[in-house]
């Protein structure tokens, strides 16, 4: 034990004396939540929607009411009047605007005469995410113009009650479980992958071996003191993102505790599949080469930024046994639904087994350059 120390306590010193990789390995997943954090999953607000009235009638009015209605309220999008249909179109396309509205003429004498009313939308679906926001306000616009003013006594049409189970969810904070497990990763790649190809480089590790210490206690220590690197980062990205974001979850102790849990697996496992990774590598550039790789191979597949149940089958293959999945389930199961300790079971049981797994066949990898 005290030889594994030894090693531990050279490489905690090493490090924290280059500020500058513990900077990067907390800075990264800070500016990835903030950045994505409020670029992605917000609500659409003052989109520019064309409304071209060629009925000029009191429904095409009650209408534009509405939209306005809207915009004053949610502020989905703000109404651009058009003359024409033709310019409303070319504005469409030229990204002037992000949809027209146009209602033909003789709209409101169809609408008393129930004669199949309509009206139509354009939209510009290159941008999917534009295209089916307007839609769904357009689509709950017409729907209560639509409904009768006084609701008949018999229900005749079934209705659909949402019931959420938890507050509004911004997705700054559905993020933040994947910001965790990244700052892991990249203390494991920076503080565990890239220093240990430049100590083996360098000779430090054959001259550990030509000391009393074992290949074993060597390989222990060095997972060790990456895996306390990993673990600090996570505990400081944890509380600075969980502040960012809002998340008062972490002031709960049976949340710090599986929290704590949970940084502490993540880092061994990863840092243990990075070790295994590594162990027979010898050029320094390799890590660095092969950083943007696993970070797209691990990360992305995750569910950390989509859900999991909408890829294709070969990549939901790989989520399954990426051990950023199951670092991404338990990290939400605590901050964002509050769910007890027996919700991140599995995840403890396939992370332990992966670091057991990972260690058991790295270490008989690890062999002498000289």
């Amino acid at each position: 034990m005290g030889h594994i120390l030894a090693i531990i306590e050279r490489e905690l010193r090493k490090f924290f004396r280059s500020p500058a990789l513990m900077m990067v390995s907390l800075i990264f997943p800070l500016v990835q939540l903030i950045v994505l954090g409020n670029a992605f999953g917000g609500k659409i607000k003052d989109a520019k929607l064309g409304f071209v009235d060629e009925d000029h009638g009191a429904q095409s009015l009650k209408l534009r009411e509405a939209f306005d209605s809207v915009h004053a309220n949610m502020r989905t999008f703000a109404v651009i009047p058009y003359d024409n249909e033709q310019q409303a179109l070319k504005d469409v396309r030229n990204g002037k605007i992000q949809g027209a509205v146009i209602v033909p003429p003789q709209y409101s004498s169809l609408v008393y005469q129930q004669n199949h009313p309509q009206i139509g939308l354009v939209v510009d679906n290159s941008d999917n995410f534009m295209s089916s926001t307007l839609e769904d306000s357009l689509t709950q616009i017409t729907n209560a113009l639509n409904n009768p003013t006084i609701t008949p006594r018999l229900l005749q049409q079934t209705a659909l009650q949402v019931v959420e189970l938890y507050p509004y969810i911004e997705y700054m904070k559905f993020l933040l479980p994947g910001s965790i497990t990244l700052a892991l990763f990249m203390s494991v790649m920076i503080g565990g992958g890239m220093l240990y190809i430049d100590d083996k480089a360098r000779g430090v590790h054959e001259g550990y071996l030509v000391t009393p210490i074992t290949k074993s206690e060597l390989v222990l220590g060095l997972n060790a003191a990456s895996a306390i690197k990993a673990v600090l980062t996570g505990a400081v990205i944890t509380v600075i993102g969980s502040l960012l974001a809002g998340v008062g979850t972490i002031f709960d102790p049976r949340t710090i505790l599986g929290l704590a849990i949970m940084i502490v697996l993540t880092s061994v496992s990863l840092n243990a599949m990075m070790f295994l990774m590594m162990v027979r590598v010898e050029d320094p550039l390799v890590p660095r080469a092969t950083f943007g790789i696993l970070n797209t191979l691990l990360f992305f597949p995750s569910g950390a930024i989509y859900p999991i149940q909408a890829f294709p089958w070969w990549l939901r293959s790989i989520a399954y046994v990426d051990p950023f999945s199951f670092a991404v389930h338990g990290f939400k199961m605590l901050l964002l639904k509050e769910a007890g300790f027996a919700a991140i079971l599995p995840d403890i049981g396939y992370l332990s087994l992966f670091a057991i797994v990972a260690l058991g066949l790295a270490t008989p990898l690890f062999k002498r350059t000289l």
